[in-house]
Formats: C-alpha cells, sequence, structure tokens
C-alpha cells in the first residue's frame, strides 16, 4: 500500500505545479493537511481563491466518513495519548482497509501505528518529489488526478476478496451510492455514508436472533 502511494503522491505533487502553486504547497499539504481526497480539492479550490468558509465546509462534508471509519477502527489498541492522537489523526481510507481484513485482527497498536506513520511519510516524501519534479511534466497530460479513483478501485477489489462470496454488502453500498447521487448530489457522500449505514444497522437488527429465555 505504501508503494502504491508512490505513484499517487507523485501525481497529486504534478497537479500542485500545473495549477500554479508553489512546489512547497505540496509537502506543506501532504504533512499537515493528509486528508488524501480532499487535498486533491484543495489545490484548485486555494488556486481558485475560495473563502476560507467554503474550504472548511468542503473538509467537512469529504472527511466526514472517517467519523463512520472510528466505529471499527482498533484505536483501543494504541497505548499513550500521543499514540492514540497520531493514530486519529493519520486515519485514512488505506489505513482502515488494511487494518479491517480478517488477517489484522491480531495486529497490535505498534504495528498500526508505524503502518500509518510509513503510510503517511511516502505521501509526503512522494507528493514533494512530484512537485519537484512537476515541470517536466508536460501540460498535454491529463488525468493526473484520476490516481486516486484507481486507488480505491483497487481497495474495494481486495475488500470484496475478504466477503467470501457475499455480494450483499457491495450490492447495497452501490445501491446507496446510487440512490445518494440521485437525491442528494451536492452531499452525495454523507448521503450515501448514512444509507449505508442506516441499511447495515436495519439489517443487524433484523438478522440477530434474539437469546432464547432459559
Amino acid at each position: 500500500m505504501g508503494l502504491g502511494f508512490v505513484p499517487l503522491g507523485l501525481a497529486f505533487g504534478a497537479l500542485v505545479v500545473q495549477s500554479g502553486l508553489d512546489w512547497w504547497w505540496a509537502g506543506l499539504s501532504a504533512a499537515l493537511v493528509y486528508g488524501g481526497s480532499f487535498e486533491f480539492l484543495l489545490i484548485g479550490m486555494v488556486a481558485a481563491a475560495a473563502p476560507p468558509a467554503a474550504i472548511a465546509g468542503t473538509a467537512f462534508m469529504v472527511n466526514i466518513r472517517h467519523v463512520f471509519y472510528t466505529l471499527s477502527f482498533p484505536l483501543h489498541r494504541m497505548r499513550g495519548r500521543l499514540g492514540k492522537a497520531y493514530g486519529t489523526f493519520a486515519l485514512s481510507d488505506e489505513a482502515y482497509a488494511l487494518t479491517a481484513g480478517e488477517k489484522a485482527q491480531s495486529w497490535s497498536g505498534r504495528r498500526i501505528l508505524w503502518l500509518q506513520l510509513f503510510m503517511h511519510l511516502y505521501w509526503a516524501g512522494s507528493a514533494t518529489a512530484g512537485a519537484l519534479l512537476g515541470s517536466l511534466v508536460p501540460d498535454s497530460v491529463t488525468g493526473l488526478d484520476f490516481a486516486l479513483t484507481a486507488l480505491f478501485t483497487v481497495l474495494a477489489l481486495d475488500a470484496l476478496k475478504d466477503l467470501r462470496g457475499d455480494l450483499s454488502t457491495p450490492a447495497f453500498a452501490l445501491l446507496s451510492a446510487v440512490a445518494a447521487l440521485l437525491l442528494r448530489p451536492g452531499q452525495m457522500l454523507l448521503a450515501a455514508f448514512a444509507l449505508f449505514t442506516a441499511g447495515l444497522l436495519t439489517r443487524h437488527v433484523t438478522t440477530t436472533r434474539r437469546p432464547s429465555r432459559a
């Protein structure tokens, strides 16, 4: 996953330079924001001189999905306030996807923190390198922002393997996304997560057997 961050970070850094921003924007954003998909949006908003309120609102809408991640992210395995604080800050989609698998259930909090730290370094380092080398990328090259979509596609395919033939969950996720896109296109991500979570809770309540009375 860390190696997968390299072409993504290079694409992000090159996009920063192509947007007319100074190269150091890439490293600063990667180190302090570390928002993945939001950082791609942030570059366009900064280049367009968007008001801070609009940037804050967009950050909230895009990253609110992390609230749902914390419901099952193994933060309780991490020791100390500093470890828990960094684990919360560095909770990315990729870190969550890796720790949600069956094999990761035995991982210690220390291992998860090192995993998050190295992915953070991969992202910040490759983004800075991409910005410094961005001038070498011709302006005719397009589609750099699609690198993020490609990474999420790979994560989705890996998640399907852990379902062991159960296609009801991804089918319901797809249905939630389509419904949110049609009903709330301006708040599609938040609406999709809300619908998906509500559906999972409903399925859990209806399928869980009540304990028999002695």
